[in-house]
């Protein structure tokens, strides 16, 4: 594999564990915080209710005034809630009642009762004792503040997961929108550097057959051969340079034309098998000289895992009304899981000598320029390698 995705798949791992560790220790501040506000506002509240319970035995009016003033006023921000022993409600704080409801005691009376069952799952109420042996219940449950701040670094982490994912599809798209031009440009040129010997190869073709000296001669029919070869492959290169037409054709003999040619360039030791498991005259939309480009990748390099002796099997398959699938399975030496993310990577190679750019290039035809899918099916050390096209009908 080439270095640089080795570098950024570990550089990606990096930041997802920086970025878990700066969301672990904001959720943990500010649990802290919590835990603090809410301890004060307990504090607060009991406060309130030892208030209460010195206005029941206080000595003067002054200092009924007081502790009404200075501290059963001083809670602007915690909802209480004050009861009888019967839970029968006398009074209520900084509990905010719908203008709707507020002059009906009745409906107002349920609505403090639904907060006092909230109030019992928060805290558990405060006694307050009173006149003859009775007690009162303080009922509170944590202020507005508390509960946003509560919630809040939760809602901090989702938004900034929402603009990183919108920043790295943008990266995303930015980055094969690059590579798009890359390709499309090499393409370009790789077509337009071939033409130049492609026509003096013509030209020297047409005089050697014409010509009495090259009469019966076997080279120039090999000559030709050459030739119209150079001609299917700058026409691949024309085709990945614009936007290829698809034409419906039949899969079937285009998969077998493509094996037929191959047979005669490989190893004799290496079977080669089309299997079909549907009608013949079923149809692809597929474009013929890019399509067999893609046949051509994978099985050479089938041919290669396999050491130049082996069986390889092109079977044809229906997915459903409106797919077909070709799958290419080898007896070769198989792709390790950790290594079957990277084979369709540019520079991925297991060769001495190779360019890594056969998988790629055949992915991208698939993918991109047939709106269909090439991937890894199966693959086991030591016993072969499925690969899936998904096509289109």
């Amino acid at each position: 594999m080439i270095p640089i995705y080795s570098q950024k798949n570990r550089i990606k791992f990096i930041v997802v564990i920086i970025a878990l560790i700066i969301g672990a220790a904001t959720i943990t501040y500010t649990n802290i915080l919590v835990s603090k506000l809410s301890e004060r506002e307990q504090e607060l509240v009991q406060l309130y209710a030892k208030g209460l319970r010195y206005m029941i035995s206080a000595p003067s009016d002054d200092n009924i005034v007081f502790i009404e003033e200075e501290i059963l006023s001083a809670n602007t921000t915690v909802p209480v809630i004050l009861t009888d022993e019967n839970e029968n409600i006398l009074d209520s704080k900084n509990i905010n009642i719908p203008e709707n409801i507020a002059d009906d005691p009745e409906k107002v009376n349920e609505m403090l009762q639904r907060q006092i069952e909230k109030m019992k799952a928060q805290h558990a109420p405060i006694v307050v004792p009173w006149a003859e042996g009775s007690v009162n219940y303080v009922f509170y449950k944590d202020s507005d503040l508390l509960s946003q701040l509560r919630y809040y670094p939760y809602v901090q982490l989702m938004v900034i997961a929402c603009f990183a994912l919108m920043a790295y599809f943008a990266f995303s798209y930015s980055r094969k929108a690059e590579q798009n031009r890359v390709w499309v440009g090499l393409a370009k040129e790789t077509a337009h550097q071939l033409g130049t010997p492609l026509s003096s190869l013509m030209a020297w073709y047409e005089y050697m057959k014409v010509s009495p000296k090259f009469e019966n001669e076997p080279i120039v029919a090999e000559l030709w051969k050459d030739i119209r070869r150079l001609e299917i492959i700058t026409e691949r290169f024309s085709n990945i340079g614009s936007v290829p037409l698809l034409r419906d054709e039949n899969i079937y003999q285009v998969t077998q034309n493509a094996i037929n040619y191959l047979q005669n360039r490989i190893s004799r030791k290496v079977e080669m098998e089309v299997v079909s498991t549907f009608s013949p005259d079923i149809t692809a939309k597929i474009n013929v000289p890019l399509f067999d480009w893609v046949i051509e990748n994978i099985c050479k390099n089938a041919v290669d895992a396999m050491e130049g002796r082996g069986n390889l099997t092109l079977k044809l398959l229906l997915l459903g009304k409106s797919n077909i699938a070709i799958d290419i399975t080898d007896t070769g030496k198989g792709i390790p899981k950790s290594k079957i993310d990277s084979v369709f990577l540019p520079g991925y190679t297991t060769k001495k000598r190779g360019w890594g750019l056969g998988l790629a290039l055949a992915k991208r035809i698939i993918d991109n320029y047939h709106r269909g899918r090439l991937y890894v099916k199966s693959s086991e050390v030591g016993k072969g390698t499925t690969f899936r096209i998904v096509l289109n009908r």
